[in-house]
């Protein structure tokens, strides 16, 4: 039963990342929290699984890739993101609320433009934010929902946007594995949840992701924004 179950959540998942570019840890983290998994076994579980999804869709966007962001991205969100994740072991930080508040106030800024001037001026901290970012996501494994604001904030096209989260996810995840490895966290990777993911993946950007125009993935986009809020903010009330 544990397997059907697992099953169902790595295909919504991967099919989640496969047209946003996040989605693995995003919704898989709670989701496994939930359902009983420990902090290590669950990064265990969904690294590989995002790391191959990413590096299909970073192979076939990698020239959308937007170059800017992402040296940024590695000078000031990897360091935080090694530092940080040996201590997941030892704390339990509440951050989920905080973030799950912050996406809904992204999503909904489109319909107001004392929002859209308040997210304007908190990305105009972009070094800060990067940082931050990083932290959240050494600590929590959740901080794809920050990436995704961040880069949604950039207003580039489905394929940029795409393109630009999946190599940013991609860089976090073989930081996190290799950090994993030095500290002898690693347990041992499924390979049938992954083939199950990269599956989702190929079936998903065949026949919905070619599919959408770029107005459509900006709805869609700010819609997945504001859900993935609403699900943070749950967890934290759970």
């Amino acid at each position: 039963m544990d397997f059907y179950i697992i099953f169902i959540v790595i295909i919504v998942i991967s099919f989640i990342q496969s047209i946003f570019g996040v989605g693995v840890l995003l919704f898989g983290t709670p989701i496994l929290l939930i359902l009983g998994y420990d902090f290590a076994s669950i990064l265990t579980i969904l690294l590989p699984i995002s790391l191959f999804i990413n590096i299909l869709q970073v192979v076939q966007d990698k020239k959308h890739i937007n170059l800017k962001y992402y040296k940024m991205l590695l000078l000031y969100s990897i360091p935080p993101i090694v530092l940080l994740l040996w201590l997941t072991v030892e704390l339990d930080l509440k951050t989920s609320l905080f973030i799950g508040l912050f996406l809904i106030v992204i999503s909904l800024k489109s319909f107001s433009l004392q929002i859209s001037k308040f997210i304007s001026t908190l990305f105009s901290y972009q070094k800060s934010f990067l940082f931050f970012q990083g932290a959240v996501h050494g600590l929590t494994n959740l901080g794809g929902s920050l990436l995704t604001s961040n880069v949604f904030e950039l207003k580039l096209n489905k394929n940029q946007t795409r393109a630009t989260i999946s190599v940013s996810y991609l860089t976090f995840a073989i930081f996190q594995l290799l950090t994993l490895v030095t500290i002898g966290k690693i347990q041992v990777i499924r390979i049938e949840l992954i083939i199950i993911g990269v599956l989702t993946y190929l079936i998903a950007n065949q026949f919905i992701y070619k599919k959408i125009s770029n107005k459509i993935y900006d709805k869609m986009f700010a819609v997945f924004l504001f859900v993935s809020g609403l699900i943070l903010i749950i967890k934290e009330i759970y």
